[in-house]
C-alpha cells in the first residue's frame, strides 16, 4: 500500500503549527507577568524567554523586538476582555438588571485581573506610546460602550432612565470606580486602615457603585435614606 505524501505533509504541517502556537502563546503569557511585574523598562528579554523556557531568539522570531512583543501583549489583553464581555452581554429589555450586570462585570473583572491592571499602569506611564500601535485599538471597549447604549435605550424608552445620557459618559464612570478601587487597592488600604480586599468590603463597594450609577441614569433617583 503507498502513503499518501500529500496527507503526510499536512501532517507534519500540522505538527509544526501546533508547536509554533504553542511557542508563542509560552512567550505571550511569560511576557505577560514579567511585564506586569517589571513594567516595560525592567521586563527584559532574557526574563522572559527563562521564564518562557524558550530562547532570546525565539521572541524576535515571533514579535520582532521587546516592543513587538509588549504590544502584542497587550492586544491579547484586550481581546480577551472584549471576548469575556461579549460572552456576558446582557439582556437590554430588562434596563436595571442589564446595567447591575454591566457593572458588576467591571467591578470583577478588575479586581481579578492583576496584570491586566499593571499593564494598564505601566503604559500609562509611557503616555500610551504602545497601545496606539494596536492593530484593533479603534474597538477596544467598543463593545461595552455598544451594550451600554442599547440598556440606556431601553430604559429610556422604559421611562426608567433619562433620555439625554451619552454611553461613553456611563462607561467611563462605571469602568472608573472599577479601576480605581483595584489598582489603588494597597495604598488605599493603608491610607483608609481597612483590607478593601475583604469579601464584606468588595460587597459594600458593589452595592455602592451600583446604586451611585443607577441615580445617575435613573429619571427619578429614589430620595437618600
Amino acid at each position: 500500500m503507498v502513503r499518501s505524501p500529500v496527507k503526510n505533509t499536512v501532517r507534519g504541517t500540522g505538527v509544526r503549527e501546533a508547536a509554533a502556537q504553542e511557542t508563542r502563546g509560552n512567550i505571550l503569557r511569560a511576557a505577560t507577568k514579567v511585564f506586569a511585574r517589571y513594567g516595560y523598562d525592567g521586563g527584559s528579554v532574557d526574563k522572559i524567554s527563562s521564564l518562557a523556557k524558550s530562547h532570546d531568539r525565539m521572541i524576535y522570531y515571533y514579535f520582532g523586538s521587546k516592543e513587538g512583543l509588549f504590544v502584542a501583549v497587550l492586544e491579547d489583553l484586550y481581546r480577551r476582555m472584549d471576548e469575556t464581555e461579549i460572552k456576558v452581554a446582557p439582556d437590554p429589555s430588562k434596563p436595571v438588571e442589564a446595567l447591575e450586570s454591566v457593572i458588576r462585570f467591571k467591578l470583577h473583572y478588575y479586581w481579578n485581573n492583576p496584570d491586566f491592571l499593571a499593564l494598564l499602569n505601566s503604559e500609562n506611564l509611557h503616555r500610551g506610546r504602545h497601545v496606539s500601535k494596536l492593530e484593533r485599538k479603534g474597538e477596544y471597549s467598543a463593545v461595552a460602550v455598544q451594550n451600554i447604549a442599547r440598556i440606556l435605550a431601553s430604559g429610556a424608552e422604559q421611562g426608567l432612565f433619562r433620555t439625554d445620557l451619552s454611553a461613553r459618559d456611563v462607561f467611563l464612570l462605571i469602568a472608573s470606580t472599577a479601576y480605581f478601587y483595584a489598582s489603588n487597592r494597597y495604598t488605599l488600604a493603608a491610607f483608609l486602615g481597612e483590607d478593601l480586599g475583604a469579601d464584606e468590603a468588595l460587597q459594600h463597594w458593589e452595592a455602592f457603585v451600583i446604586d451611585s450609577v443607577l441615580r445617575v441614569v435613573r429619571t427619578n433617583p429614589p430620595a437618600a435614606s
